[in-house]
């Protein structure tokens, strides 16, 4: 990729924002789902908090896989979509929701013995039940999620978002009503505590399916009103799988390590596990700017490749990366300056507010690393290099990352604050590593992928 290639032009970023803004407000709002629950439990008790915590914890780590498979779409449809082949965006869509109903079966079968779980990794005791009870009562919830995802993936690599955009703002409203009433009751709605989280979760949810599936119905109606019989082949839904694995690896790999993360401050005691929840709520929400700007750019790249303009799509690969970063500069420097001021707006038990301001400046420290391999991970993504960011997940998050958080937190005696400081140096490993193989990438021969006939 040479040097004017690396420099987006002007048209370059003003298309990434177009196109990452409604993305960006999509992956705010699914982010919102998650901060008001925990803004809203955080005022009912530090335990119901921690409860919460750890429930949300294990459920994002056991379905990120499937999520992270039906991630495949990115490519299949957006390069289908650039090459005008209609015929292959219907296949690729309906071999999603094939793969969703699959994939939903050993996750729910997973989630089920939560409560063994968390007591073999030695949880503390009083948060246990709480927080098997959260997991059970949302597992309902995960298939229409999961097909909701796949529209989702599917609209967004069309460049059609306003049903999506619509769809969270609606949800994110009726969720913060839920969860509120079902916290703490109201009229003939008893108190629930951190167990009506989880029913609002459950709701919120499957009503992201419904609205979604209303409002998008003339974009998915032909997408979906006549079978495809090549859809239900075997090799080719295979081939399909095997394009999202090593993305459903990746992000597993990467929100397990921070799942451990959790687990191990749990060891610390529940106010330590509540104040962790607060400090990486707040940068998960920053993060989905990044997050919002890779999509952008998968989507960028795979319809330029899909199109035959490779040119383009590398400008589009500097133009997010330039957007993603410049964004988490700033995010950085915020966490940086008021951490005690983030801290407070989501719960008022003082120590939790009082370590939650140690952790977050930590995490100024990671975001602009973040911002930097979630950025490079869409580039790939949308050039179909799903292996690459496995491999570096692997390494940089459990070959090195976590044995940094061990080594400070508990043989340096560091505590929670030694934790933080492992997931900056495996994100600032898995952020070099992959923007240099987006570097090598561009520079090769960008060609479309087919999954119908040929081996990945």
């Amino acid at each position: 990729m040479g040097i004017r290639q690396l420099t987006p032009r002007f048209d370059d970023l003003r298309a990434m924002v177009r196109l990452g803004l409604p993305m960006v407000v999509v992956q705010v709002g699914m982010m919102l789902l998650g901060v008001v629950d925990t803004m809203v439990v955080g005022r009912h008790s530090a335990e119901a908090l921690a409860a919460v915590a750890l429930g949300h914890v294990m459920i994002v780590s056991v379905s990120c896989f499937s999520l992270g498979v039906l991630m495949a779409l990115d490519p299949l449809v957006s390069q289908a979509a650039g090459a005008g082949d209609t015929e292959g965006v219907r296949r690729a869509v309906q071999r999603g929701l094939v793969l969703a109903g699959l994939l939903m079966i050993p996750t729910s079968l997973i989630l089920l013995p939560a409560r063994p779980m968390l007591s073999w990794l030695e949880q503390p005791p009083e948060t246990v039940p709480l927080a098997a009870g959260y997991i059970h009562i949302c597992i309902p919830g995960l298939f229409p999620y999961l097909v909701f995802f796949a529209f989702r993936q599917t609209l967004q690599a069309l460049g059609r978002l306003k049903p999506v955009v619509t769809t969270i703002v609606v949800v994110n409203i009726f969720n913060l009503g839920a969860d509120w009433l079902f916290v703490f009751g109201g009229g003939p709605v008893p108190a629930l505590g951190p167990l009506g989280s989880a029913w609002a979760t459950t709701a919120s949810r499957t009503l992201l399916f419904v609205v979604l599936a209303v409002l998008a119905r003339r974009e998915l109606a032909p997408m979906l009103q006549r079978l495809e019989p090549a859809a239900l082949q075997i090799a080719p839904l295979w081939r399909t799988f095997r394009l999202g694995f090593p993305i459903g690896v990746q992000i597993t790999f990467e929100i397990v390590a921070f799942g451990v993360i959790a687990l191990l401050m749990g060891r610390f005691g529940s106010i330590e596990m509540a104040a962790h929840q607060v400090a990486i709520n707040l940068a998960s929400l920053t993060f989905m700017v990044p997050l919002g700007v890779a999509t952008a750019s998968s989507v960028r790249v795979g319809h330029a490749i899909g199109a035959g303009r490779p040119a383009e799509a590398k400008r589009a690969a500097a133009s997010g990366l330039v957007v993603g970063v410049a964004f988490m500069a700033m995010t950085g420097g915020l966490f940086v300056g008021v951490p005690r001021l983030l801290a407070g707006l989501y719960t008022s038990v003082p120590e939790v507010v009082a370590l939650a301001a140690a952790l977050i400046p930590i995490a100024g420290f990671f975001q602009v690393f973040d911002g930097i391999q979630a950025v490079s991970a869409g580039i790939l993504r949308g050039a179909g290099d799903t292996r690459a960011p496995m491999v570096v997940n692997l390494i940089g998050f459990w070959c090195f990352g976590l044995p940094v958080s061990l080594w400070l937190a508990f043989r340096m005696d560091f505590g929670p604050s030694g934790l933080w400081w492992g997931l900056v140096a495996a994100l600032a490993i898995v952020a070099t590593v992959l923007l240099a193989r987006v570097v090598w990438r561009m520079r090769r021969s960008l060609q479309r992928i087919n999954v119908e006939g040929s081996s990945l």
